[in-house]
């Protein structure tokens, strides 16, 4: 926490690891960063160019180092972005000053440059091809960007597990397992790979060497609140949305194990009052999923194609974590503060029973200019949060119920 006041809001760029030099910081209107759980980090400075002054500057061209620092004077500032400059946008306007725009973007936009098509596995002679758990497909794919994985131990020792789970106990299915990069970017394949296992992909420029770490975070462990806000103190504006646009009771997958000649149903859906998943696996003669899940399945169950046991687990949470925890979202607005970073957890409070508690931030967007320092920020809140009030008594952690029937 600060230790004077939060009266003068201060920033600090560097240029290929030189700071700005003094004349041109000075001629900055407007600065602004962006860092999301989706897509690169960005910074955008905006400067006046008063007779096109820095328009030809050699600091200001595109691959040229850039790194900022945000806070308050005399605190400290946060070194908050590592990467560099991706673009730059002059405008020559007819009446008025001259101004040009520098737009910078971390080093994970590295990966959206080309496609590639490849597959991961290893090849087991008289056996087949093994595939490679996603842990180590996120490794090498970002070692070969230069960027250092930072896995999640949770997340990735469950990539592990799953992978040899399936290979020893169904060795038919493990084929079709093998993660294969087919006329896509880096970034799209990664994205792919991180949504099915539930991790949040970002750079990580918290951590040391500063944007060069590509963290993979498992979101359902983290429920650690970063900082608290109170509205009508703290949280300057706050609104949130409920929406039952999407609404699913559960996601059912049909499986077959060739070894008994039997299909299996999977169906995975979210206990609301208990806060924990439900899952059941029952042989698909017994009757369509929708009725086993009880009357508020009917009409509200997503069935996926016929899969197996190797991709069923990753494909139903695929399709049910994103429609859970867009039911209740929200953006808000405070006075700046380097805190509200994107997949940080904030407690936001005052505004009633539904709709205070923990928020993952999705988005969050600091902005330095002529009124001062302001951060805002896009929430949602994840079931495993409280959506629902729990009943009196419960944790409201995440449980993992069975059900199997045969």
């Amino acid at each position: 926490m600060a230790r004077f006041p939060r009266y003068a809001p201060e920033f600090t760029i560097l240029l290929d690891g030189e700071p700005m030099p003094t004349a041109m910081r000075a001629a900055i209107s407007s600065l602004q960063y962006q860092d999301g759980m989706e897509g690169a980090d960005r910074v955008e400075v905006t400067l006046a160019n008063p007779s096109l002054r820095w328009l030809d500057h050699p600091l200001l061209s595109v691959d040229r180092g850039f790194k900022l620092k945000i806070g308050y004077a005399p605190d400290p500032l946060e070194e908050v972005f590592v990467g560099e400059i991706t673009g730059i946008e002059p405008t020559f306007p007819a009446n008025g000053m001259p101004t040009i725009k520098i737009v910078a973007q971390d080093f994970l936009h590295r990966l959206t440059q080309g496609t590639k098509d490849r597959a991961f596995r290893i090849s087991i002679p008289s056996v087949g091809n093994f595939p490679l758990p996603d842990a180590a497909v996120a490794a090498i794919v970002s070692g070969t960007n230069a960027l250092i994985p930072g896995l999640d131990p949770i997340g990735g020792a469950l990539s592990v597990i799953v992978t040899l789970v399936t290979f020893l106990a169904f060795p038919q299915f493990a084929q079709l397992a093998v993660r294969k990069q087919e006329s896509q970017t880096d970034f799209e394949f990664l994205t792919e790979i991180a949504k099915a296992n539930g991790w949040s992909m970002f750079i990580d420029h918290t951590v040391e060497p500063r944007g060069y770490v590509l963290r993979f975070q498992f979101l359902i462990q983290d429920y650690s609140p970063d900082l608290a806000l109170r509205w009508g103190q703290s949280l300057t504006e706050f609104t949130p949305r409920i929406t039952t646009v999407g609404d699913i009771a559960g996601v059912t997958a049909r499986v077959w194990v060739d070894s008994i000649k039997t299909e299996f149903m999977i169906a995975v859906s979210w206990d609301y009052d208990r806060a924990a998943f439900n899952l059941q696996i029952f042989p698909s003669f017994i009757g369509d999923a929708d009725k086993i899940l009880g009357p508020e399945g009917e009409g509200k169950t997503i069935s996926l194609k016929p899969t197996g046991f190797a991709a069923a687990p990753q494909n139903i949470l695929k399709e049910l974590l994103p429609r859970l925890n867009n039911r209740l979202t929200g953006s808000g607005s405070t006075v700046g503060d380097p805190r509200i970073k994107a997949s940080k957890v904030i407690q936001l409070d005052g505004l009633g029973a539904q709709f205070s508690g923990l928020y993952r931030v999705t988005q969050a967007t600091h902005t330095i200019d002529g009124s001062g320092y302001k951060t805002s920020f896009q929430a949602r809140k994840e079931v495993w949060f409280g959506s629902i009030p729990t009943p009196k008594g419960a944790s409201g952690l995440l449980r993992l119920q069975g059900q199997f029937s045969v």
